[in-house]
């Protein structure tokens, strides 16, 4: 080693970092953690990959996925295409309008009536103007070619409960539309869940607001041809389409070269 030129400091030294030790507090003691059995807990990670999560939540995983991969035919394809949000809202407001009276307003109806009974007065009874709801009840509705306006809730399971509805709609004339979750219909109807809901008929003040709503709601879905013959599904996942593009790319560079050699 040349004269006047010191060896390099061993690196983690202290004189490799280049400064004089600091002074510490003697209140301070520097006490670093053991992270063996017994000792200080690891710090926190990330284990969300590793969480066995409940049945419930892989099934609908599962069910999404295979909803994206499969072809799904147009019937039960139509059911994905809800209604918009600020439509749904719409409907929604109208069918809050109407709702079916509680188990608390109809104990206070009936006592009221009680009390005119004894009280020998007549009470004028009339059919409310209600929104109707249950399967069975809107399937009767539509074939008597009561309903004014179907709603049907996209989440319906087993979808074939609801299968049919909309092409008996299409076939009876009857406005219908879908719109996102089943418990916002079941909340109107005091209810966790409801298939579908149903008007009969309206106030007078209302029958503008219904009159644009099933002109919307027609063109969407009853008078949409492209809906009943969309199909649905077939979207692979992202590895499958990286490696579908690189063999197109690979087929159109080796039928380019091809091209060129003519």
């Amino acid at each position: 080693m040349p004269k006047g030129k010191k060896p390099a400091p061993m690196p983690g030294s202290k004189k490799a970092k280049g400064g004089v030790e600091k002074p510490t507090n003697p209140l301070f003691e520097k006490k670093p953690k053991s992270f063996g059995i017994g000792q200080s807990l690891p710090p926190k990670k990330d284990v969300h990959r590793f969480v066995k999560w409940p049945v419930y939540v892989r099934l609908q995983r599962q069910r999404r996925i295979l909803s994206k991969r499969l072809k799904i035919p147009p019937p039960i394809e139509q059911f994905n295409q809800a209604c918009d949000s600020s439509t749904a809202k719409e409907v929604l407001r109208l069918l809050m309008k109407y709702r079916p009276e509680d188990k608390a307003a109809k104990k206070e109806r009936l006592l009221k009536e009680a009390e005119a009974a004894v009280d020998g007065k007549e009470v004028a009874k009339s059919k409310p103007v209600e929104v109707k709801y249950g399967l069975n009840h809107i399937t009767y509705l539509i074939e008597q070619n009561k309903a004014q306006l179907v709603v049907i809730a996209h989440d319906v399971t087993p979808i074939e409960l609801v299968l049919w509805l909309p092409a008996l709609c299409r076939k009876m004339g009857v406005p219908y539309c879908i719109v996102k979750s089943k418990s916002r219909l079941g909340a109107v109807v005091h209810k966790k869940t409801a298939t579908a809901l149903a008007l009969t008929a309206v106030k007078n003040e209302d029958k503008a607001t219904l009159s644009k709503l099933v002109d919307s709601l027609n063109a969407k879905f009853a008078d949409n041809e492209k809906l009943s013959r969309k199909w649905g599904g077939g979207i692979m996942g992202s590895k499958s389409q990286h490696k579908t593009a690189a063999r197109e790319k690979l087929l159109a560079k080796e039928a380019a070269q091809r091209a060129a050699a003519v």
